[in-house]
C-alpha cells in the first residue's frame, strides 16, 4: 500500500514539473525571446519556383496594433500580386515571396530577437519593421549579419547613422516641422503644449519641432509625452497640458490613441489647433472621433485616400474589397516598397545578396510599374531615404484640405 501510494506521488509530482514547465515555455515564448507567432500564411513553391523569404516584426498586438497591422496588409497585398502574377525571373529563375511576420509589441528589443529568429529560421535577405525604436535596434547587428533593413519611419536619425544596410521608406518628418508650424501660428496663436507619444520617435520629433517653434517666436507651456503601452485614460494628462492653455497642441503617435487624445482635449474645452505626427492619420483619426468636426484645425500629412498618384485609386479600391477599410500611408508605402525590392532584385541579378540589392535600389525605383505607383518615389538618396514629394493637409470646417507646401 505505501509502495502504490509513493508511486502515485511521484506521477503527480512529475505531472506537476511537465504543466511548471509547459508554463514557463509559454511565458518565455511571449519574452524577449523572438517568440512571437508568425501571422502569415507560408507561401508553397511550385515546380520550378524557389522560394524568397521577407521577414516583418512590428506591433501586431496591444495599442499600436492596427498600426502593425495595417503596414504588414500592405506587405501581404503586393506578396499575393506578385504571386498571383507567377512571380519574377532573374537568370531563368522563378522566384516568389513567402512572407514571415512576427509580433514585437512594438518594443525594440522584440524587434531584435525577432530579427534573429527570422534570419536563423528562415534566411530573410530583407526585414521589415514600422518603427524606429525596432529599426536602430536592428541596426546594431544587421550589417554584420548582412541583410537589409525596410524602414518604415520617418525619423531621419535611422539613415544619418550612415548603415549601408538599411531602406528608409517614407520621408523624414523633418521637412513637415517648418509647413506645420506655420500653418498652426498662422491660424491659432504661439502658445504650444506637447503631449505626443513617449516613444524614441515621438522624443526625437519634439526636440526638433519645440526648437524650430520657439525660434518662429512661440512658446512652450507644456512639455510632456504619454507611454500608449500603459496609459489608457488621458484626462489627467490632457487637463495638465491645458493648464497653460495653450493655442496648439502637438500630438501624435498610432492613429487611434492620437484621436483619443484629440477626442479628449475638445472634451475638456479646448478649441485650439492640432500639429499630428506623421505616423498618425487625419482620416483613421476619424473613426475614432465620428467625425472630422473634433479635428477642426488639425494639421498634418495628406491621407492616402486624398492623393492622386498613377496607382493611388487602384490600390485604394483592392485594399477596401480586401480589408473593408480605407488604406493609410503606412499600407500604400509598405505595397510600393515591395515591389521596389523586387525590381531591385531583378535588376541586381540575385535574391540574397543585400548589398548588390541596395546597390541597385535606383533601378529598382525607376523600373516600378506605374499602375503600382500607390505613392512616386523619385530617387533614394545616398544615405537610403526614399524621397517623395512633400504633402500636408489640414481639417477645416469637417472637411480634409490639401495644402500647397514650397519644397
Amino acid at each position: 500500500m505505501k509502495v502504490f501510494k509513493l508511486s502515485a506521488f511521484l506521477v503527480m509530482l512529475s505531472v506537476l514539473f511537465i504543466l511548471g514547465g509547459c508554463i514557463d515555455n509559454s511565458s518565455n515564448s511571449a519574452s524577449g525571446d523572438g517568440g512571437g507567432e508568425n501571422q502569415t500564411e507560408a507561401t508553397e513553391a511550385g515546380e520550378g519556383e524557389e522560394l524568397v523569404n521577407i521577414g516583418y516584426t512590428g506591433p501586431l498586438s496591444g495599442p499600436a496594433a492596427y498600426y502593425g497591422e495595417r503596414s504588414l496588409n500592405g506587405l501581404k497585398m503586393a506578396v499575393e500580386e506578385i504571386n498571383n502574377s507567377g512571380g519574377f525571373e532573374i537568370d531563368g529563375q522563378t522566384y516568389k515571396y513567402n512572407l514571415v511576420s512576427l509580433d514585437d509589441k512594438y518594443l525594440p528589443n522584440e524587434t531584435a530577437a525577432n530579427a534573429k529568429r527570422l534570419l536563423q529560421e528562415n534566411s530573410t535577405p530583407i526585414i521589415y519593421t514600422p518603427h524606429s525604436g525596432g529599426v536602430k535596434a536592428m541596426q546594431v547587428f544587421n550589417e554584420k549579419e548582412n541583410f537589409l533593413i525596410g524602414a518604415y519611419t520617418s525619423e531621419p536619425a535611422v539613415t544619418a547613422e550612415g548603415n549601408e544596410l538599411t531602406v528608409r521608406i517614407p520621408p523624414s518628418y523633418d521637412g513637415y516641422i517648418e509647413p506645420f508650424t506655420t500653418y498652426a501660428m498662422d491660424n491659432f496663436g504661439k502658445k504650444i503644449a506637447a503631449l505626443p507619444t513617449s516613444s524614441q520617435y515621438g522624443k526625437d520629433w519634439t526636440e526638433a519641432l519645440l526648437p524650430h517653434w520657439k525660434e518662429q517666436g512661440g512658446e512652450v507651456v507644456y512639455n510632456s509625452s504619454i507611454d500608449f503601452s500603459k496609459d489608457t485614460d488621458f484626462f489627467t494628462l490632457v487637463t495638465n497640458a491645458l493648464e497653460g492653455d495653450p493655442d496648439v497642441l502637438f500630438i501624435g503617435g498610432p492613429s487611434e490613441p492620437t484621436a483619443k487624445v484629440a477626442k479628449q482635449a475638445r472634451e475638456l474645452g479646448f478649441e485650439g489647433g492640432f500639429i499630428v505626427m506623421d505616423q498618425a492619420k487625419l482620416n483613421e483619426m476619424k473613426t475614432v472621433t465620428g467625425s472630422f468636426d473634433m479635428l477642426n484645425g488639425a494639421v498634418g500629412v495628406t491621407p492616402l485616400v486624398n492623393s492622386d498618384y498613377p496607382g493611388t485609386a487602384e490600390f485604394i479600391e483592392k485594399y477596401k474589397e480586401e480589408y473593408g477599410e480605407e488604406p493609410g500611408s503606412e499600407a500604400g508605402y509598405h505595397y510600393v516598397s515591395m515591389y521596389a525590392f523586387m525590381e531591385s532584385m531583378k535588376a541586381a541579378g540575385t535574391v540574397d545578396d543585400p548589398s548588390a540589392i541596395r546597390s541597385h535600389m535606383q533601378d529598382g525605383l525607376d523600373a516600378i510599374p506605374e499602375e503600382k505607383e500607390v505613392y512616386t518615389i523619385k530617387q533614394i538618396e545616398e544615405d537610403g531615404g526614399f524621397t517623395t514629394g512633400l504633402r500636408i493637409a489640414a481639417v477645416e470646417n469637417g472637411e480634409i484640405v490639401t495644402i500647397n507646401v514650397n519644397e
